[in-house]
């Protein structure tokens, strides 16, 4: 069994940067493929980041390209996501994500294990 736990969110200025994380524990997740989703009030999760379990391949969506960036460290077991230039329309609770089925996926349904969640809010 796999845990996943988030750490870093917290409320910043629009402009500003967070660093998240997700430290997993209970077994090895180097060859799990991870990603990162995200749920505002009133809205169904969003796709934000994914890696795979490698490291070679990720993917971003157009609203965070350029902006967000995913990463991984095997050694530590921990991913995670560099958010630069962060918007009011960024505030969500972000979500880890692991799934070692198949190639890496952007849809949510595709990962067996999950983190509580961390929030991040971003002001004006």
């Amino acid at each position: 069994q796999v845990q996943l736990a988030e750490s870093g969110g917290g409320l910043v200025q629009a402009g500003g940067s967070l660093r998240l994380s997700c430290a997993a524990s209970g077994r090895t997740v180097s060859t799990y493929n991870m990603g990162w989703f995200r749920q505002a009030p009133g809205k169904e999760r969003e796709f934000v980041a994914a890696i795979s379990w490698s490291g070679s391949t990720t993917y971003h969506p157009d609203s965070v390209k350029g902006r967000f960036t995913i990463s991984r460290d095997n050694a530590k077991n921990t991913v995670y996501l560099q958010m630069n230039n962060l918007k009011p329309e960024d505030t969500a609770v972000y979500y880890c994500a692991a799934s070692n089925v198949g190639a890496v996926r952007t849809t949510a349904s595709f990962y067996q294990y999950w983190g509580q969640g961390t929030q991040v809010t971003v002001s004006s």
